[in-house]
């Protein structure tokens, strides 16, 4: 029988970073810090298991991700469940409500770009520093992206190639239960999931989707991936049948940014390979005068990239390796 619990909890910082959820409960929350807000579902199982995070809409218009995970909460019960498990819906909500690309409302600031935050910031650090103590009562954290409103994607994953090894190797036998044919190790040390993972939390980043939409079937190959991990994970039993498919890790990704402002024309799709010296698109004047034409470094595929008409100087237009 459903034990569910609905509460608008009023929380302060300390409080926040304790997932509310007794063994055989399932509650829905409102978590709050001063004027912060987390809409989080906590399963928590009868039976030991691992504490896994889940987050969604750090990027506040990447649907998919949003979809998958508010389907998750609603779909999966503490029945099922071995451990606990912490599903964020929508970690930037003012950027979901506005349809703000990549930043948050109030200080226009990338919330994947101040992990671990601040509790004295401004208010993506503050949210950065409330998921942070999420993070830090995880043995695992995925956090799920997708396309912005201007970026197309190929599925993939990232994992953190800056921690210490068996917190990557960790992340990267998850990773390959995931039904996606590549993973890209990140030399990064910003975003949330290399954050978590430089504090000790294995976890990775799951892209799927994009375009400023959402379709039953990406946010169902979404769950069907979001499962097969938490089964890997022994949260959840073994599948009946397992997403697998062959992956190729990229070491050395290579991320095209504009030279300048103008007018994007691609000449390849996500997914798609790649050549050295292939042209990858054109930025022109509004004239249609060539400003810049691109070509690939190297042999690779597509991962995602820019689709929208209008670049500015120093934004992404095509990652590939």
């Amino acid at each position: 029988m459903l034990n569910l619990i609905l509460t608008e909890t009023y929380m302060n910082f300390h409080q926040a970073s304790r997932a509310e959820a007794a063994p055989g409960q399932k509650t829905i929350a409102l978590l709050r810090d001063r004027d912060l807000s987390l809409p989080v579902t906590t399963i928590h199982g009868n039976r030991p298991g691992p504490r896994v995070l889940l987050t969604a809409g750090i990027h506040g218009c990447e649907y998919c991700s949003i979809q998958a995970a508010i389907e998750l909460a609603s779909e999966l019960d503490q029945d099922a469940v071995a451990g606990r498990l912490t599903i964020v819906h929508l970690a930037n909500a003012s950027g979901f409500s506005e349809r703000l690309s990549e930043i948050v409302a109030e200080d226009g600031k990338n919330l994947n770009r101040v992990f671990p935050g601040r509790d004295d910031g401004s208010q993506a650090e503050r949210l950065a520093h409330l998921i942070t103590s999420l993070q830090d009562d995880a043995d695992f954290y995925a956090d799920m992206h997708g396309g912005d409103l201007h970026e197309s994607m190929h599925p993939f994953v990232f994992i953190p190639g800056v921690a210490e090894e068996q917190v990557t190797d960790r992340a990267r036998q998850a990773a390959q239960v995931l039904d996606v044919d590549v993973r890209v190790l990140s030399s990064a040390t910003t975003g949330a999931y290399n954050s978590a993972a430089l504090r000790g939390v294995p976890s990775l980043l799951i892209e799927r989707g994009g375009n400023g939409v959402w379709s039953r079937a990406e946010v169902d190959a979404y769950k069907r991936d979001i499962r097969a991990l938490l089964a890997h994970l022994q949260l959840l039993p073994p599948l009946a049948e397992s997403p697998h498919r062959e992956q190729r890790e990229i070491r050395d990704a290579v991320y095209l940014t504009a030279k300048d402002q103008g007018c994007w024309y691609p000449e390849v799709t996500p997914g798609a390979p790649v050549s050295q010296g292939e042209i990858l698109g054109t930025v022109r004047d509004i004239f249609g005068r060539a400003i810049d034409c691109y070509r690939a470094e190297k042999d690779g595929i597509v991962l995602y990239m820019t689709v929208s008409l209008a670049v500015k100087a120093g934004t992404p237009l095509v990652a590939y390796g």
